[in-house]
């Protein structure tokens, strides 16, 4: 990883750190973040917060949804649905925009699985459509 790319990582992550404390500095209990690991952008490290904003940062580039849409299926079926927006990165200069249509589960306490498929518009080099997917579990606390 470059010295740019480093930096853009630092930034980010400095980001979610500054983020987290003002929400327990506000009073907070901090139950609005999840963090956890997927598959997503290579092995990547999740960040969600308040279960609309969505950060990925892995071995293969960085990713970062809004879910717009939520909801749930039924009272017998575990699983709530969202769909979102967003982009991506790839760290050998890709990038472009995505989709997320996904599915979450909450397990256990504060445990929760996630899985989705997005289609992805690469911008960056050739102009196409591709698809991608992640699977992953948080934690809340």
């Amino acid at each position: 990883m470059n010295i740019g790319k480093l930096a853009l990582v630092t930034a980010v992550l400095t980001g979610v750190a500054t983020y987290v404390g003002a929400a327990k500095a506000a009073g907070s209990n901090g139950s609005a973040v999840k963090v956890g690991m997927a598959f997503d952008q290579g092995l990547s490290a999740v960040v969600k917060f308040e279960d609309r904003f969505n950060l990925t940062v892995g071995n293969d580039g960085m990713a970062f949804d809004y879910h717009f849409a939520k909801g749930s299926f039924s009272q017998d079926v575990p699983f709530d649905w969202y769909v979102g927006a967003g982009g991506w990165y790839e760290w050998d200069d890709d990038f472009g925009l995505r989709v997320p249509l996904g599915l979450d589960w909450n397990f256990a306490p504060n445990w929760n699985a996630f899985g989705q498929v997005a289609p992805e518009w690469q911008i960056q080099d050739k102009s196409k459509l591709k698809f991608g997917a992640a699977i992953g579990v948080t934690y809340r606390f």
